[in-house]
């Protein structure tokens, strides 16, 4: 049987229920080339597939079908323009957690050398990203997943970024305060159905709690012993919860409290900053 050009291919995968991205960045996978290649794809739509290839691709897509996030089937993400290596040990990054990274770096106000902390911190997506834009500022990240950490750490020496990161649950055990904090902590409650079509992911970075506000109300509670007056907490939580958090930060007695909207929108984002002193 005479092998598929690339372009068959593509349309097969497509027809089989593949979005045409997914299946772009499968096949210049499965051939070895970078994942932003989309445009020598086009200009060899017509070149055969080698059949080891094909089955290589055939694979991946049938992973794909069943749910397996892309980033895992490459083994990258892209991430506030980071290249990042992620497997099944940590989240895969998603693009409306850059809302979280462009609100940190356009807050007023922080030192030069702010001292800033990444809870959770998962593939390191958002403490290196922080690093990679404000190299002066000191740099933490913790998780409680040692496979995590294992990922962050990798990431970290791969691009250069000087980030120290620790075994951690959350701000237990934290000493010295932070000028500010960010997190993207599991929100979902652990009975949303919702759950399922994310079972490649781990599910301790995903669900908290039959609400899914358990980490952050765990957060927003240690937060001001590790703040200094006038620092910042910015949380990542989902797409109904932003009135709830924002009432945790109030009741918590934060000011300026808000919320910032994702790509599409929905309230992804909600922060406040602690009091001054006096």
């Amino acid at each position: 049987m005479d092998s598929k050009s690339l372009a068959t291919s593509l349309r097969d995968a497509q027809s089989q229920g593949l979005e045409r991205l997914d299946a772009q960045i499968l096949l210049l996978h499965a051939l070895g080339r970078a994942s932003h290649d989309r445009a020598w794809l086009l200009a060899h739509d017509a070149d055969p597939l080698p059949p080891a290839t094909a089955e290589s691709f055939e694979a991946l897509c049938q992973r794909r079908r069943d749910g397996e996030p892309v980033a895992y089937l490459t083994g990258r993400r892209e991430f506030f323009g980071l290249a990042l290596q992620v497997d099944a040990r940590v989240l895969d990054p998603r693009p409306d957690t850059e809302v979280l990274v462009e609100w940190a770096l356009a807050l007023p106000g922080l030192p030069l050398a702010a001292r800033v902390i990444d809870l959770g911190t998962g593939s390191g997506a958002i403490a290196l990203a922080l690093k990679s834009q404000r190299g002066s500022w000191q740099l933490s990240a913790v998780d409680a997943s040692d496979g995590a950490l294992a990922v962050a750490a990798a990431n970290a020496q791969r691009l250069g970024l000087d980030v120290a990161f620790a075994r951690q649950d959350w701000l237990r055990g934290t000493t010295g305060r932070y000028d500010l904090i960010v997190s993207n902590p599991p929100y979902i409650a652990r009975a949303d159905p919702h759950l399922a079509a994310l079972r490649h992911e781990p599910l301790q970075a995903l669900a908290s709690g039959p609400d899914g506000l358990d980490d952050l109300r765990a957060i927003v509670a240690q937060a001001p012993a590790c703040l200094q007056p006038g620092g910042w907490l910015l949380l990542e939580h989902g797409h109904d919860q932003a009135a709830a958090v924002r009432d945790l930060l109030t009741r918590q007695g934060f000011g300026a409290v808000a919320s910032r909207r994702d790509l599409a929108g929905i309230e992804r984002c909600s922060g406040a900053q602690w009091p001054e002193k006096g």
